[in-house]
């Protein structure tokens, strides 16, 4: 951690903080591929679609070009879906993180700052579905910088700013493919309490399925 101030969000830090966060979801773009890929309902449709014009051509190249036109289209499928997130994010929470974190009670943005340089974010609120609770967002560092533990110092951020403001846990939620991130909140003592499937139908399709983790921090007075 030499070198490395955690501090509270500038108005000046938006754009590294928008690229943390756009450069940080798309790294799980392979592994939501290969996510999809694993599904049965996937490997199904291309083994038919393999199976049913290898005995229509009699041919390998016309079955081999349509499951590679199949497999690129999944993949494209499973870009336009983050980027469609990120592209929401970025209009919502990430357009004005002063007036939607600082500006709000219970709310904070912190920045790890590396050398003058923005490397590492967090964020949190209010959580929607549990009153007692404060929700960690937006967690993200750079890969330049990651094994130093930044993300660390900003989980435990995050759970004193909680604890001072009078809170009982602090609750989170990540994904299937975000597997280095259930390894460091588990570490920090986050139970995973819930999972579930995003309702949306492209999620579901994809059987994109969510982690809801909690830290309770009257435990670990």
């Amino acid at each position: 951690m030499a070198n490395i101030q955690i501090r509270k969000f500038r108005d000046d830090d938006a754009e590294a903080v928008k690229e943390i966060f756009t450069l940080g979801m798309s790294e799980h773009v392979p592994s939501s591929f290969m996510h999809v890929l694993k599904q049965p309902p996937v490997q199904m449709v291309l083994m038919c679609t393999f199976c049913a014009l290898m005995t229509s051509s009699k041919s390998v190249l016309l079955p081999v070009l349509a499951v590679t036109l199949l497999l690129a289209g999944a993949r494209q499928f499973v870009v336009y879906m983050f980027n469609k997130y990120i592209e929401t994010s970025l209009r919502k929470d990430l357009n004005n993180i002063s007036v939607t974190y600082l500006k709000q009670k219970d709310s904070c943005f912190w920045v790890a700052e590396s050398d003058g340089r923005v490397v590492g974010t967090v964020s949190c609120l209010p959580a929607e579905n549990a009153p007692e609770c404060l929700e960690l967002k937006r967690m993200s560092v750079c890969r330049s910088h990651r094994g130093m533990g930044i993300a660390k110092a900003l989980c435990r951020t995050v759970a004193d700013f909680t604890r001072d403001r009078g809170y009982v846990a602090v609750v989170l939620y990540t994904s299937v493919v975000q597997t280095d991130a259930q390894k460091l909140y588990e570490h920090m003592g986050y139970e995973k309490i819930r999972e579930f499937v995003v309702p949306e139908v492209a999620a579901k399709i994809m059987n994109f399925t969510l982690f809801e983790y909690r830290l309770d921090l009257q435990k670990r007075d």
